[in-house]
Protein backbone atom coordinates (compact mmCIF):
# COMPACT_ATOMS: atom_id res chain seq x y z
CA UNK A 1 0.00 0.00 0.00
CA UNK A 2 2.98 2.37 0.98
CA UNK A 3 4.68 1.81 -2.31
CA UNK A 4 1.57 2.27 -4.34
CA UNK A 5 0.82 5.49 -3.08
CA UNK A 6 4.03 6.60 -3.27
CA UNK A 7 3.99 5.39 -7.14
CA UNK A 8 0.53 7.43 -7.41
CA UNK A 9 1.70 10.50 -5.85
CA UNK A 10 4.86 10.49 -8.00
CA UNK A 11 2.88 9.90 -11.44
CA UNK A 12 0.82 12.55 -10.70
CA UNK A 13 3.14 15.01 -9.05
CA UNK A 14 5.10 14.82 -12.19
CA UNK A 15 1.98 15.20 -14.72
CA UNK A 16 1.13 18.06 -13.07
CA UNK A 17 4.65 19.55 -13.46
CA UNK A 18 5.35 18.93 -16.92
CA UNK A 19 1.96 20.61 -17.89
CA UNK A 20 3.25 23.06 -15.46
CA UNK A 21 7.05 23.98 -15.90
CA UNK A 22 6.86 22.96 -19.60
CA UNK A 23 4.61 25.94 -21.22
CA UNK A 24 6.65 28.12 -18.46
CA UNK A 25 9.61 27.62 -19.85
CA UNK A 26 8.27 28.44 -23.58
CA UNK A 27 6.82 31.36 -22.05
CA UNK A 28 10.21 32.30 -20.37
CA UNK A 29 11.88 32.14 -23.63
CA UNK A 30 9.00 34.51 -25.14
CA UNK A 31 9.66 36.87 -22.52
CA UNK A 32 13.75 36.68 -22.81
CA UNK A 33 12.68 37.75 -26.73
CA UNK A 34 10.37 40.34 -25.84
CA UNK A 35 13.04 41.94 -23.52
CA UNK A 36 15.71 41.96 -26.51
CA UNK A 37 13.24 43.90 -28.72
CA UNK A 38 12.38 46.63 -25.94
CA UNK A 39 15.81 47.07 -25.54
CA UNK A 40 16.57 46.91 -29.49
CA UNK A 41 13.93 49.82 -29.53
CA UNK A 42 15.88 51.89 -27.17
CA UNK A 43 18.86 50.95 -28.92
CA UNK A 44 17.19 52.38 -32.50
CA UNK A 45 16.42 55.43 -30.84
CA UNK A 46 20.08 56.31 -28.98
CA UNK A 47 21.55 55.09 -32.32
CA UNK A 48 19.29 57.44 -34.36
CA UNK A 49 20.36 60.18 -31.91
CA UNK A 50 23.31 59.53 -33.02
CA UNK A 51 23.40 59.04 -36.54
CA UNK A 52 21.90 62.34 -36.92
CA UNK A 53 24.60 64.39 -35.26
CA UNK A 54 27.73 62.85 -35.88
CA UNK A 55 30.35 61.91 -38.28
CA UNK A 56 30.84 58.06 -39.40
CA UNK A 57 33.76 57.73 -37.15
CA UNK A 58 32.04 58.88 -34.12
CA UNK A 59 28.75 56.36 -35.12
CA UNK A 60 31.40 53.52 -35.54
CA UNK A 61 32.71 53.98 -32.23
CA UNK A 62 29.36 54.03 -30.74
CA UNK A 63 28.46 50.97 -32.75
CA UNK A 64 31.56 49.42 -31.84
CA UNK A 65 30.98 49.79 -27.78
CA UNK A 66 27.08 48.74 -27.80
CA UNK A 67 27.55 46.05 -30.36
CA UNK A 68 28.68 43.70 -27.36
CA UNK A 69 27.68 40.43 -28.82
CA UNK A 70 24.48 40.20 -26.43
CA UNK A 71 21.94 38.97 -29.15
CA UNK A 72 21.22 42.40 -30.49
CA UNK A 73 23.29 43.60 -33.21
CA UNK A 74 23.18 47.40 -34.89
CA UNK A 75 24.36 48.46 -38.36
CA UNK A 76 24.17 51.90 -40.01
CA UNK A 77 23.82 51.71 -43.67
CA UNK A 78 24.52 54.82 -45.79
CA UNK A 79 22.65 56.21 -49.48
CA UNK A 80 25.88 55.77 -50.70
CA UNK A 81 25.98 51.82 -50.69
CA UNK A 82 28.51 51.93 -47.17
CA UNK A 83 27.54 50.89 -44.28
CA UNK A 84 28.97 51.11 -40.93
CA UNK A 85 28.42 47.81 -38.29
CA UNK A 86 28.43 44.14 -38.45
CA UNK A 87 26.40 43.62 -41.45
CA UNK A 88 26.90 46.45 -44.14
CA UNK A 89 24.73 44.81 -47.02
CA UNK A 90 21.25 46.39 -48.12
CA UNK A 91 18.66 44.33 -49.38
CA UNK A 92 15.13 45.53 -50.74
CA UNK A 93 13.61 46.09 -47.29
CA UNK A 94 16.23 48.76 -46.27
CA UNK A 95 15.66 50.23 -49.82
CA UNK A 96 12.20 50.46 -49.35
CA UNK A 97 12.57 51.84 -45.61
CA UNK A 98 14.63 54.90 -47.03
CA UNK A 99 12.65 55.35 -50.07
CA UNK A 100 9.32 55.75 -48.08
CA UNK A 101 10.89 57.10 -44.85
CA UNK A 102 8.84 54.86 -42.73
CA UNK A 103 10.36 52.79 -40.26
CA UNK A 104 9.19 48.68 -40.03
CA UNK A 105 9.42 45.74 -37.92
CA UNK A 106 9.89 41.98 -39.98
CA UNK A 107 10.26 38.63 -39.08
CA UNK A 108 13.26 36.93 -40.01
CA UNK A 109 14.80 33.81 -40.20
CA UNK A 110 16.12 33.15 -35.83
CA UNK A 111 14.77 36.49 -35.01
CA UNK A 112 13.10 40.30 -35.85
CA UNK A 113 14.76 42.96 -37.66
CA UNK A 114 14.13 47.23 -36.76
CA UNK A 115 14.61 49.44 -40.08
CA UNK A 116 14.23 52.80 -38.97
CA UNK A 117 15.51 55.35 -41.50
CA UNK A 118 17.08 58.84 -40.26
CA UNK A 119 16.74 62.13 -41.95
CA UNK A 120 19.85 64.18 -41.70
CA UNK A 121 18.32 67.59 -43.65
CA UNK A 122 15.28 68.00 -42.28
CA UNK A 123 11.33 67.51 -42.90
CA UNK A 124 12.29 67.93 -46.90
CA UNK A 125 15.51 65.96 -47.26
CA UNK A 126 15.20 63.34 -49.57
CA UNK A 127 16.03 59.46 -50.02
CA UNK A 128 19.54 60.17 -51.26
CA UNK A 129 20.35 61.90 -47.48
CA UNK A 130 18.66 59.53 -45.80
CA UNK A 131 20.27 56.58 -44.25
CA UNK A 132 18.91 53.88 -41.95
CA UNK A 133 19.47 51.66 -38.91
CA UNK A 134 18.94 48.76 -38.77
CA UNK A 135 19.05 46.65 -35.63
CA UNK A 136 18.80 42.59 -35.66
CA UNK A 137 17.19 40.92 -32.88
CA UNK A 138 18.51 37.33 -32.46
CA UNK A 139 15.81 34.76 -30.39
CA UNK A 140 17.62 33.90 -27.06
CA UNK A 141 19.50 30.72 -26.99
CA UNK A 142 21.37 28.34 -24.72
CA UNK A 143 23.86 31.49 -24.11
CA UNK A 144 21.75 33.58 -22.81
CA UNK A 145 20.28 33.78 -19.15
CA UNK A 146 17.28 31.72 -19.49
CA UNK A 147 19.50 28.39 -19.44
CA UNK A 148 19.71 29.25 -15.45
CA UNK A 149 16.02 30.48 -15.54
CA UNK A 150 15.43 26.50 -17.29
CA UNK A 151 18.02 24.85 -14.89
CA UNK A 152 16.07 26.92 -11.91
CA UNK A 153 12.68 25.73 -12.73
CA UNK A 154 13.72 22.45 -13.34
CA UNK A 155 15.56 21.97 -9.42
CA UNK A 156 12.39 23.98 -8.35
CA UNK A 157 9.80 20.79 -9.84
CA UNK A 158 12.20 18.45 -8.33
CA UNK A 159 12.52 19.93 -5.00
CA UNK A 160 8.48 19.80 -5.28
CA UNK A 161 8.71 16.26 -6.74
CA UNK A 162 10.52 14.99 -3.68
CA UNK A 163 8.65 16.85 -1.09
CA UNK A 164 5.34 15.41 -2.57
CA UNK A 165 6.88 11.78 -2.58
CA UNK A 166 8.02 12.42 1.53
CA UNK A 167 5.04 13.70 2.14
CA UNK A 168 3.33 10.65 0.30
CA UNK A 169 5.87 8.41 2.63
CA UNK A 170 4.76 10.11 5.76
CA UNK A 171 1.25 9.69 4.63
CA UNK A 172 1.60 5.96 3.98
CA UNK A 173 3.46 5.16 7.19
CA UNK A 174 0.71 6.45 9.13
CA UNK A 175 -1.80 4.07 7.35
CA UNK A 176 -0.05 0.91 7.16
CA UNK A 177 2.41 0.97 10.32
CA UNK A 178 -0.97 1.00 12.36
CA UNK A 179 -1.86 -2.27 9.50
CA UNK A 180 0.98 -3.80 10.50
CA UNK A 181 1.01 -3.86 14.21
CA UNK A 182 -2.89 -5.18 13.85
CA UNK A 183 -1.53 -7.54 11.70
CA UNK A 184 0.88 -9.06 14.27
CA UNK A 185 -1.53 -8.82 16.98
CA UNK A 186 -3.39 -10.60 15.10
CA UNK A 187 -1.16 -13.62 14.08
CA UNK A 188 -0.11 -13.85 18.27
CA UNK A 189 -3.77 -14.39 18.91
CA UNK A 190 -3.69 -18.28 18.57
CA UNK A 191 -0.82 -18.44 20.30
CA UNK A 192 -0.61 -19.73 24.18
CA UNK A 193 0.74 -16.37 25.75
CA UNK A 194 -1.88 -14.13 24.85
CA UNK A 195 -0.57 -10.52 23.73
CA UNK A 196 -2.12 -7.12 25.54
CA UNK A 197 -4.79 -5.81 23.40
CA UNK A 198 -3.46 -2.81 21.16
CA UNK A 199 -4.00 0.87 22.36
CA UNK A 200 -6.31 2.29 19.44
CA UNK A 201 -3.63 4.05 16.52
CA UNK A 202 -3.94 5.12 12.99
CA UNK A 203 -7.12 6.85 10.67
CA UNK A 204 -10.22 6.11 11.66
CA UNK A 205 -10.87 3.02 9.85
CA UNK A 206 -8.00 1.07 11.44
CA UNK A 207 -9.12 1.71 14.76
CA UNK A 208 -12.76 0.35 13.81
CA UNK A 209 -11.29 -2.72 12.51
CA UNK A 210 -8.66 -2.88 15.72
CA UNK A 211 -12.35 -2.53 17.59
CA UNK A 212 -13.99 -5.41 15.49
CA UNK A 213 -11.16 -7.39 15.77
CA UNK A 214 -11.25 -6.95 19.74
CA UNK A 215 -14.71 -7.85 19.68
CA UNK A 216 -14.44 -11.36 17.29
CA UNK A 217 -11.36 -12.23 20.12
CA UNK A 218 -14.26 -12.08 23.35
CA UNK A 219 -16.40 -13.95 21.57
CA UNK A 220 -13.73 -16.60 20.52
CA UNK A 221 -13.21 -17.18 23.77
CA UNK A 222 -16.35 -17.47 25.16
CA UNK A 223 -16.76 -19.65 23.33
CA UNK A 224 -13.91 -22.29 23.36
CA UNK A 225 -14.71 -21.55 27.13
CA UNK A 226 -18.53 -23.11 26.91
CA UNK A 227 -16.78 -25.65 24.59
CA UNK A 228 -14.45 -27.04 27.63
CA UNK A 229 -16.95 -26.83 29.83
CA UNK A 230 -18.90 -28.59 28.26
CA UNK A 231 -16.50 -31.66 26.94
CA UNK A 232 -15.40 -31.78 31.19
CA UNK A 233 -19.23 -31.85 31.77
CA UNK A 234 -20.43 -34.81 29.43
CA UNK A 235 -16.78 -36.44 30.32
CA UNK A 236 -17.52 -36.49 33.84
CA UNK A 237 -21.75 -36.97 32.89
CA UNK A 238 -20.38 -40.39 30.89
CA UNK A 239 -17.80 -41.63 34.12
CA UNK A 240 -21.38 -42.96 36.54
CA UNK A 241 -22.55 -45.08 33.63
CA UNK A 242 -19.24 -46.62 32.73
CA UNK A 243 -17.85 -47.09 36.13
CA UNK A 244 -21.51 -48.90 36.72
CA UNK A 245 -20.96 -51.17 33.73
CA UNK A 246 -17.72 -52.32 34.91
CA UNK A 247 -18.86 -53.49 37.96
CA UNK A 248 -21.77 -55.47 36.45
CA UNK A 249 -18.64 -56.94 33.74
CA UNK A 250 -16.81 -57.64 36.61
CA UNK A 251 -19.79 -59.75 38.08
CA UNK A 252 -19.99 -61.95 34.82
CA UNK A 253 -19.13 -65.33 35.77
CA UNK A 254 -17.83 -66.11 31.95
CA UNK A 255 -13.43 -65.22 32.55
CA UNK A 256 -13.39 -64.76 28.60
CA UNK A 257 -16.21 -62.24 27.99
CA UNK A 258 -15.57 -60.70 31.27
CA UNK A 259 -11.98 -59.94 29.72
CA UNK A 260 -13.32 -58.78 26.84
CA UNK A 261 -15.80 -56.52 28.05
CA UNK A 262 -13.31 -55.13 30.65
CA UNK A 263 -10.63 -54.44 27.28
CA UNK A 264 -13.40 -52.80 25.18
CA UNK A 265 -14.72 -50.31 28.74
CA UNK A 266 -10.55 -49.53 29.04
CA UNK A 267 -10.79 -48.05 25.17
CA UNK A 268 -13.93 -46.08 26.00
CA UNK A 269 -12.39 -44.80 28.86
CA UNK A 270 -8.86 -44.20 27.17
CA UNK A 271 -10.98 -42.57 24.22
CA UNK A 272 -13.18 -40.46 27.01
CA UNK A 273 -9.53 -39.41 28.40
CA UNK A 274 -8.47 -38.11 24.94
CA UNK A 275 -11.29 -35.91 24.08
CA UNK A 276 -11.09 -34.00 26.98
CA UNK A 277 -7.04 -33.56 26.86
CA UNK A 278 -7.76 -32.77 22.95
CA UNK A 279 -10.16 -30.19 24.71
CA UNK A 280 -7.89 -28.74 27.27
CA UNK A 281 -5.08 -28.45 25.11
CA UNK A 282 -5.88 -24.93 23.71
CA UNK A 283 -5.41 -23.51 27.15
CA UNK A 284 -1.82 -24.40 27.15
CA UNK A 285 -0.98 -24.40 23.27
CA UNK A 286 -3.40 -21.82 21.99
CA UNK A 287 -5.78 -21.88 18.89
CA UNK A 288 -2.75 -21.76 16.71
CA UNK A 289 -0.10 -24.79 17.42
CA UNK A 290 3.34 -25.43 16.23
CA UNK A 291 6.17 -27.84 16.82
CA UNK A 292 9.98 -27.96 16.04
CA UNK A 293 10.10 -30.78 13.68
CA UNK A 294 13.75 -31.55 15.30
CA UNK A 295 13.27 -31.21 18.41
CA UNK A 296 10.02 -33.71 18.69
CA UNK A 297 12.15 -36.62 16.32
CA UNK A 298 15.24 -36.17 18.42
CA UNK A 299 13.40 -36.59 21.36
CA UNK A 300 11.70 -39.05 20.33
CA UNK A 301 14.18 -41.02 19.05
CA UNK A 302 15.90 -40.84 22.50
CA UNK A 303 12.86 -42.15 23.86
CA UNK A 304 12.91 -45.25 22.28
CA UNK A 305 16.52 -45.67 22.13
CA UNK A 306 16.13 -48.07 25.52
CA UNK A 307 13.75 -50.13 24.07
CA UNK A 308 16.07 -50.43 20.86
CA UNK A 309 19.26 -51.41 22.64
CA UNK A 310 16.83 -54.01 24.65
CA UNK A 311 15.83 -55.62 21.47
CA UNK A 312 19.71 -55.51 19.97
CA UNK A 313 18.39 -52.84 17.04
CA UNK A 314 20.77 -50.77 15.69
CA UNK A 315 18.09 -47.43 15.69
CA UNK A 316 19.79 -44.15 14.29
CA UNK A 317 18.69 -40.43 13.54
CA UNK A 318 20.02 -38.42 10.67
CA UNK A 319 19.11 -34.80 9.69
CA UNK A 320 20.59 -32.51 7.60
CA UNK A 321 18.63 -29.59 9.22
CA UNK A 322 20.89 -26.85 11.09
CA UNK A 323 18.24 -25.14 12.43
CA UNK A 324 14.81 -25.14 13.96
CA UNK A 325 12.03 -25.98 11.43
CA UNK A 326 8.40 -25.48 12.72
CA UNK A 327 5.30 -26.88 11.33
CA UNK A 328 1.92 -26.34 11.46
CA UNK A 329 1.31 -29.46 14.09
CA UNK A 330 0.76 -29.78 17.57
CA UNK A 331 4.12 -31.03 19.47
CA UNK A 332 1.71 -34.13 21.04
CA UNK A 333 -0.13 -35.12 17.80
CA UNK A 334 3.54 -35.34 15.89
CA UNK A 335 5.50 -37.00 18.85
CA UNK A 336 2.24 -39.86 19.07
CA UNK A 337 2.41 -39.87 14.99
CA UNK A 338 6.06 -40.68 14.99
CA UNK A 339 5.90 -42.96 18.11
CA UNK A 340 3.04 -45.30 16.03
CA UNK A 341 5.12 -45.49 13.46
CA UNK A 342 8.05 -46.64 15.78
CA UNK A 343 5.81 -48.77 17.35
CA UNK A 344 5.04 -50.83 14.26
CA UNK A 345 8.62 -51.46 13.47
CA UNK A 346 9.32 -52.65 16.73
CA UNK A 347 5.79 -55.19 16.84
CA UNK A 348 6.19 -56.05 13.59
CA UNK A 349 9.81 -56.74 12.67
CA UNK A 350 11.51 -59.36 14.52
CA UNK A 351 14.20 -58.49 17.13
CA UNK A 352 17.66 -57.18 16.03
CA UNK A 353 16.09 -55.61 12.88
CA UNK A 354 18.10 -51.98 12.07
CA UNK A 355 15.60 -48.52 11.87
CA UNK A 356 16.64 -45.25 10.48
CA UNK A 357 14.61 -41.75 11.14
CA UNK A 358 15.66 -39.66 9.20
CA UNK A 359 14.67 -35.85 9.20
CA UNK A 360 15.66 -33.81 5.80
CA UNK A 361 14.55 -30.72 3.55
CA UNK A 362 13.00 -31.39 0.14
CA UNK A 363 12.62 -28.03 -1.40
CA UNK A 364 9.27 -26.35 0.16
CA UNK A 365 8.22 -29.91 2.29
CA UNK A 366 10.17 -31.36 5.22
CA UNK A 367 10.25 -34.85 4.98
CA UNK A 368 10.13 -37.21 8.50
CA UNK A 369 11.62 -40.56 7.58
CA UNK A 370 11.20 -44.09 9.12
CA UNK A 371 13.14 -47.18 7.80
CA UNK A 372 13.30 -50.67 8.84
CA UNK A 373 14.94 -53.62 7.59
CA UNK A 374 12.28 -55.80 8.50
CA UNK A 375 10.39 -58.41 6.21
CA UNK A 376 8.13 -54.93 4.57
CA UNK A 377 4.14 -55.04 4.06
CA UNK A 378 2.10 -57.52 2.77
CA UNK A 379 1.01 -57.01 -0.83
CA UNK A 380 -2.40 -55.46 -0.72
CA UNK A 381 -2.51 -54.13 2.59
CA UNK A 382 -4.42 -50.63 3.20
CA UNK A 383 -2.70 -50.28 6.75
CA UNK A 384 -3.62 -46.44 6.85
CA UNK A 385 -7.48 -46.99 5.95
CA UNK A 386 -9.00 -46.84 9.83
CA UNK A 387 -10.13 -49.89 10.97
CA UNK A 388 -8.28 -52.08 8.17
CA UNK A 389 -4.96 -54.08 9.31
CA UNK A 390 -3.24 -56.91 7.97
CA UNK A 391 -1.80 -57.74 11.42
CA UNK A 392 -4.37 -58.18 13.74
CA UNK A 393 -4.72 -54.53 15.28
CA UNK A 394 -7.32 -52.08 15.16
CA UNK A 395 -5.79 -50.04 12.50
CA UNK A 396 -5.80 -46.80 13.34
CA UNK A 397 -2.46 -46.60 13.95
CA UNK A 398 -1.18 -45.02 10.28
CA UNK A 399 -4.23 -43.64 9.83
CA UNK A 400 -3.39 -41.14 12.69
CA UNK A 401 -0.11 -40.69 11.42
CA UNK A 402 -1.62 -39.78 8.18
CA UNK A 403 -4.14 -37.40 9.83
CA UNK A 404 -1.24 -35.90 11.58
CA UNK A 405 0.47 -35.17 8.17
CA UNK A 406 -2.34 -33.90 6.54
CA UNK A 407 -2.99 -31.15 9.25
CA UNK A 408 0.45 -30.03 8.44
CA UNK A 409 -0.31 -29.81 4.60
CA UNK A 410 1.40 -32.96 4.00
CA UNK A 411 1.00 -36.72 3.30
CA UNK A 412 1.93 -40.10 4.31
CA UNK A 413 3.47 -42.35 1.61
CA UNK A 414 4.71 -46.54 2.12
CA UNK A 415 7.30 -47.97 -0.12
CA UNK A 416 9.98 -49.70 -0.10
CA UNK A 417 13.15 -48.76 2.35
CA UNK A 418 16.69 -48.86 0.64
CA UNK A 419 17.38 -50.95 3.79
CA UNK A 420 15.03 -53.78 2.53
CA UNK A 421 12.07 -53.22 4.59
CA UNK A 422 9.55 -50.53 4.67
CA UNK A 423 9.93 -47.27 4.62
CA UNK A 424 7.18 -44.59 5.83
CA UNK A 425 7.41 -41.06 5.33
CA UNK A 426 5.94 -38.12 6.61
CA UNK A 427 5.94 -34.83 4.30
CA UNK A 428 5.64 -31.87 6.24
CA UNK A 429 5.43 -28.27 4.72
CA UNK A 430 7.01 -25.86 7.29
CA UNK A 431 4.86 -23.97 9.01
Amino acid sequence: MRRELIATVAASVAMVLLAMLVPLGVLMRSYALEDRLSRAALEVQATESVVSGQDRGTVAVYLDRINDGGGIATTVLYPDGTGVGPDPGEDARVREARETGQARLDDIDGGAEFLVPVSLGGRSAGPEQTPVVRVVVREPGLESGILRAWLALLALGIVLLLGALVLADRLGRSFVQPIRRLAAYAGRLGSADRPEPLPPAGPREVRELQTALERLVGRIDVLLAREREQVSDLSHRLRTPMTAMRLRVESLADPTERDRLSADLDDLDATVDHIVRQARRAEHEGVVVWCDVGEVAAERVAFWQALAEEQERDLRFVTDLDQPVPVGVGRDDLAAALDVVLDNVFSHTPDGTAATVSLLRDQDRVLLRVDDAGPGLPPGVAVTARGASGAGSTGLGLAIAASTAREAGGALALTASPLGGLRVELSLRPW
